[in-house]
């Protein structure tokens, strides 16, 4: 069976790892907060105390950091996974990056006989424990053949959108019809408690609707809870609104809707709420 490394074990990373492991591969896993690769070792996870020695000789290497420029350090940094990736691997990173990014990547791995694809995910943290997250690729298509095993145990539906960085621009689309449908049921859990109905109810009423949505199913009732818990983080959904406005204003488009929500949550960002989860939009009203 073929060998994996796993950098990023975080909320979405640590399951998604867990995912592999069960299939049957063999997983060494790092991650720059020592003690949160060692937890996975009870789940037959190899925890290991640097990139070199998690990536030596793996057949496959899976990234999903938290910023554009933790992608740049795990894997051009002279530590970092090129340094040590035996050619002939295929690396898959996961993370909500930049497009231009993911291309250089691409071109870089290519030099060195490493085949890299760009996989955002989309589906949260419920979507990465239960193996049910929707992935994005971008890359070439014997690359994406190699690892749809692997991606095939995280994710329920797994598509090739075209070729390096098209993974990450096909997140972007996520994205903003993600800030809209939050923004969306915030808006109308804030009126619903207003004029005084039953918001449970209300939910549930338009749920199966021309309203309804995985937003409404998932994470208003977090909202409703008062559970903001970080399923995604805030300071991450920031980051990939910002990426997605640097790319629309570089095509000349602009995106009033999604510009509106991001400020919204650099607001929150400012008075120190970053670390709660996208749902704790709610706070705002």
């Amino acid at each position: 069976m073929a060998t994996v490394a796993w950098i990023g074990t975080g909320v979405m990373g640590g399951p998604m790892a867990c995912h592999v492991q069960k299939a049957g591969y063999a997983v060494r896993a790092y991650n720059r907060s020592a003690q949160k690769a060692q937890a996975l070792a009870e789940r037959g996870i190899q925890p290991c105390g640097s990139i070199a020695e998690a990536v030596r000789g793996a057949d496959f290497i899976f990234t999903i950091v938290g910023y554009p420029k933790d992608v740049e350090e795990v894997y051009l940094s002279p530590e970092g996974i090129f340094a040590f990736a035996r050619p002939g691997a295929v690396a898959v990173d996961m993370t909500t990056s930049s497009p231009a990014l993911a291309q250089r990547l691409y071109e870089e791995g290519k030099k060195r006989g490493v085949a890299v694809l760009d996989a955002p995910v989309s589906g949260g943290d419920a979507g990465a424990k239960n193996a049910a997250l929707t992935i994005m690729a971008g890359g070439d298509q014997d690359a994406y053949e190699k690892a749809l095993p692997l991606l095939s145990c995280m994710g329920k539906a797994v598509t090739l959108m075209g070729g390096p960085g098209a993974g990450q621009h096909t997140k972007a689309c996520n994205q903003i019809c993600v800030a809209g449908a939050t923004a969306a049921y915030t808006e109308a859990l804030a009126y619903a408690q207003r004029v005084g109905l039953d918001v449970e109810k209300m939910l549930s009423a338009i749920s199966g609707g021309a309203a309804g949505s995985w937003q409404i199913d998932h994470m208003a009732p977090r909202a409703l809870h008062g559970d903001h818990a970080p399923g995604f983080y805030i300071k991450h959904f920031i980051k990939d609104m910002r990426i997605i406005q640097e790319v629309a204003q570089e095509k000349g488009l602009d995106l009033p809707m999604l510009s509106a929500v991001l400020r919204e949550y650099e607001e929150m960002a400012e008075q120190g709420q970053e670390n709660l989860g996208t749902q704790a939009l709610i706070r705002r009203y």
